[in-house]
Order: C-alpha cells, then sequence, then structure tokens
C-alpha cells in the first residue's frame, strides 16, 4: 500500500479513531534518535529552500511576518 493509499483510508475514519492513530503517529516521533531527528530536520529543511526556490512568491519576508505581528498585539 502506497502513503497516499494509507493516508485515504485513514481520512476514511471516524474522528475518534484519526485522533488515536495521530497521537499514536506523534508518540512515534518523540522515540526518534538524535542523529534521525537532526537528519529528518536538514532533509525538511532542504525541502522548504527547493519549494521556496521554485515558487519564490509563497514565501513571506521576515519583517513583513514581524510588522503584521506587531499590528495584531497593539
Amino acid at each position: 500500500m502506497s502513503l497516499k493509499e494509507l493516508e485515504a483510508e485513514a481520512l476514511k475514519l471516524d474522528p475518534k479513531s484519526r485522533a488515536h492513530l495521530a497521537g499514536k503517529l506523534l508518540e512515534s516521533l518523540e522515540n526518534l534518535s538524535e542523529e534521525e531527528n537532526t537528519r529528518l530536520w536538514a532533509e525538511e529543511a532542504q525541502r522548504r529552500d527547493v519549494e521556496l526556490d521554485m515558487h519564490p512568491v509563497s514565501g513571506t519576508s521576515a519583517k513583513d511576518v514581524l510588522r503584521e505581528a506587531r499590528a495584531k498585539l497593539k
């Protein structure tokens, strides 16, 4: 079964079962080794860099994010 197929099947579960499954999946991530955790974060950072390079308009500058956050705090 592919990941997409597994995801589609999981989304068919009732909300309580989906929440239980989500909890189990999150719990499994807490038990990663430091090396595995570092590797996964590095892969995610690389994926995001590629995505921003491919679609530069989709990103928001830090300056804009901070300006919007400050405006919301007023």
